[in-house]
Formats: C-alpha cells, structure tokens, sequence
C-alpha cells in the first residue's frame, strides 16, 4: 500500500519530519505533498482532509485519513508488524510507547523558547529554567532507556523505533540552539544528525528560502553543527558526466560542480539538495563513485 503523505516546510516543522521519518525509516512508500504552512495557503491545502487542520497527515489507498502524528505511529504499526516500528520486546514497547506519549504531550518550555530550525546553530541562547527542567527529564529518559534496553545497538531502544522518530526533534533543537547537555545525551544527538534519512530531510529543507525567516532571533549564527557537506556549487555551464538525473532518471537541465568535476539534474530541487548534502542521496554518490 502507498500513502500519500501531507507535510509543512521541512525546515521548521517539527512535527511533519516525525510523520515523514515513519514512513522513510521503516521501508512504507508514500507520496509527499507539500502543505503551505508558512505560504498562507495550509487551510486550503487541507480542505480535501477533513477534519485534519494540521500537518502531518497521511491517507491511505481507501482514502482513510489520519492526523496526529501519535495516531499516524500506532496506525502504521497495527498495519504493518512486519516493520518493526516498536520494540519486539513488550517491556521495551511499553516503556517506548510511554516515552514517547510523554513527549508528544510534554516539554512546552523547550518546543515554545526552542521552535525546530535546521538552519544553523544560534550562538548565546540562553534557556530558561523551564527549558533547563524539560532538559533535564529528557537526560533522563534517554539514559533511562539506553541502560535498560539499549544494549544491542546505538539508538535509545538499541535498533531505531518510533521513540527515535518522537524524539528526532528534540535532538534538532538542542543542535540548533547549543543547548546544555550532558556528554551521552549529546551523543545521541550527534547520532540522530548524522543519519542519513535526517540529513536528507534537512537537504531538502535548506532547497527553500524564506524571508522573514520563520522563529529567527537576533543572535549570532554559526554553521549547522551536523556533519560537514562536501563542498559543492550550482553551475550555469558545463559538460555534465551525466547524460540523465540520477533521482528521476529525465534528462539534464541543471548542474553542479564538486570536486572538479560537474554533474546533472533535472530540475533546480535535485541539484539543490544534492549541493546542501551530497553524501545524503545514495543515488548521486553511486554516480559520483562509479
């Protein structure tokens, strides 16, 4: 079955890259569709939905909609066992499904002082006490879960579940505002923006500019502190290596340039998220590697 998937801006919306992160995580095919979050155009954009008045949303082949990303997660996972999407463990599930109903409805000082932006990272924020406290119970749930189940791999339930997909805003927001945080919890921070699926929503979210900018603060900025992008720049011109897309297969309209070398797109969204975070799409890098 394939969903269609309705999202807001990737930049900024937290809760549509839990919604994308279910499907893009754990192998469901769906059909993303942008919603005008910041565009003025949301209400519209969901008229066919009802009663959804937020994103995400997800609809199914039957036309069954959901909304809420909670009601999203336990939908997809009485659908399909066969994913994995909580533990297999029942104690470990149970703990999962808490920690995530906890954040789900919890931590308003950290979403309200802290709105998820991937752009970079502020320099100077300074939290407030509240935004300490939810700080502090996030360090320890996440150490809670690591040291009771997270023994057989890196993520908080060891494999990646729904509690990695509920808390990948969190790590977002302690990254993009250089939150306190103790060595373990920044760990798995520094884990969730090296993943591959979170660098490539993030690609595609820097595809997008904005003025004004959404949640800005007057601070200073410094880079985005997830791994470094190889170096890469949209070109004008150029004998492209590639006679056709490496995403859609259509022939080429755009190029870039890495390494000396120059490669084809077509249309400026492909070049663009290749440029902000090469290594991200496998497709590019087995062109790039062949």
């Amino acid at each position: 079955m394939t969903y269609d998937l309705f999202i807001g801006d990737r930049a900024f919306s937290s809760w549509s890259l839990r919604g994308w992160l279910m499907f893009e995580k754990f192998g469901l095919p769906c059909r993303v569709h942008m919603v005008g979050l910041y565009d003025g155009t949301m209400q519209a954009d969901l008229a066919d939905l009802a009663p959804a008045r937020l994103v995400p949303v997800m609809r199914d082949a039957d036309g069954v909609v959901v909304g809420d990303t909670l009601a999203m997660a336990e939908t997809l996972a009485e659908r399909h066992p066969e994913a994995g999407l909580w533990p297999a463990d029942p104690v470990a599930r149970a703990l999962a499904r808490w920690i995530v109903a906890e954040m789900h409805s919890g931590f308003g000082a950290l979403r309200g002082d802290c709105p998820m932006q991937l752009l970079h990272q502020l320099e100077g924020f300074v939290p407030s006490e509240a935004v300490l406290a939810d700080l502090a119970r996030i360090e320890e749930l996440w150490s809670m879960v690591r040291a009771r189940h997270g023994q057989d791999g890196p993520w908080l339930f060891g494999d990646y579940s729904l509690a990695d997909v509920f808390y990948a805003p969190v790590a977002a927001r302690i990254a993009g505002y250089g939150l306190p945080v103790g060595q373990t919890t920044q760990d798995y921070v520094d884990l969730t923006l090296s993943e591959m699926a979170f660098r490539r929503w993030r690609a595609l979210g820097l595809t997008k500019s904005y003025d004004p900018v959404p949640y800005d603060m007057d601070l200073a900025k410094r880079a985005w502190p997830g791994p470094p992008p190889r170096p890469a720049r949209a070109v004008e011109s150029g004998d492209a290596e590639n006679a056709t897309c490496p995403y859609s297969g259509k022939p080429v309209t755009h190029l870039l340039e890495t390494g000396g070398r120059i490669f084809g797109f077509c249309n400026a969204t492909c070049r663009d998220k290749t440029v902000n975070d090469q290594d991200a799409w496998p497709a590019f890098v087995a062109l790039r590697e062949k």
